[in-house]
């Protein structure tokens, strides 16, 4: 009996812990977003469900006008064809009206590419360099006594050293640590050749080319860590280089602040 009830029990408690935890990580078979943590990534995902409706719309049309032609048409049911070649009345309505489904589409989409490439008044500056095979961090906008900024390198966690709860190929030894519910920019550029800065659920991709700074922007709206990875081939190990970017308040990230500059 009690058997029973615990085989009945313990699915049910993963089941509600599955659907209450955030996704901001890649799971096994994955076919949706990770859940989103900044308003960018969340009208990306607006964006693609809007479309999606568009899409299922053409797409319900255009099978019920290829199923109703198969048969309304065939030899058996129209055994004389018709002699008609052109139709004005069709062929105009079929050129504007795609036309206006994909005005309705360009008006959000270039609103949100726009929004993608502004970047506010940061209230903090962290610089991301790419390394075969690694990510090193800058916090310029903080300095010791010495003049010595907060910098450092984030290198994976080897499968032998995991500890529970951490995950594969995603764990990093040390994690980029930034505040909550504020402006931050992050410059990405690379060292030797061209790596990519990419946190899916930041909603955030950015190039890191030798030699050339780019920049994106962060607004992360709750706490978490969120994991990332290299999204350029950059050489034989360029999928052993993962991000993982933790968020925390804006009082914790002030007291580890303090601690890193103490450290330097």
């Amino acid at each position: 009996m009690v058997g029973k009830l615990y085989l009945k029990i313990v699915p049910l408690i993963f089941a509600i812990h599955i659907s209450t935890t955030r996704c901001d990580a890649a799971e096994p078979w994955q076919i949706s977003f990770q859940d989103p943590a900044t308003p960018l990534i969340e009208g990306i995902i607006n964006l693609h469900h809007d479309l999606m409706f568009f899409l299922i719309l053409i797409l319900t049309l255009v099978s019920w006008l290829l199923f109703r032609t198969v048969y309304s048409f065939h030899y058996k049911k129209s055994p004389t064809p018709s002699n008609s070649a052109h139709g004005t009345m069709v062929e105009v309505v079929w050129t504007i009206t795609p036309s206006i489904v994909l005005i309705f589409m360009a008006i959000p989409s270039f609103a949100l590419l726009y929004s993608m490439d502004e970047v506010v008044e940061p209230a903090v500056t962290v610089k991301a360099v790419g390394h075969q095979w690694y990510w090193s961090y800058e916090y310029p906008d903080y300095s010791n006594e010495d003049g010595e900024i907060i910098n450092f390198d984030s290198y994976i966690v080897p499968e032998e050293d995991l500890q529970l709860g951490q995950l594969r190929l995603l764990e990093v030894d040390n994690r980029l640590v930034v505040p909550t519910n504020t402006h931050i920019r992050v410059v990405v550029t690379g060292a030797d050749v061209i790596h990519s800065w990419a946190v899916p659920s930041l909603g955030v991709k950015c190039d890191g080319i030798p030699g050339r700074l780019n920049q994106t922007s962060l607004f992360i709206k709750r706490e978490g860590v969120y994991y990332g990875q290299c999204s350029e081939l950059c050489g034989v190990n360029h999928g052993f280089m993962p991000i993982a970017v933790e968020a925390v308040p804006l009082k914790n990230y002030v007291e580890w602040v303090q601690n890193k500059l103490a450290e330097e």
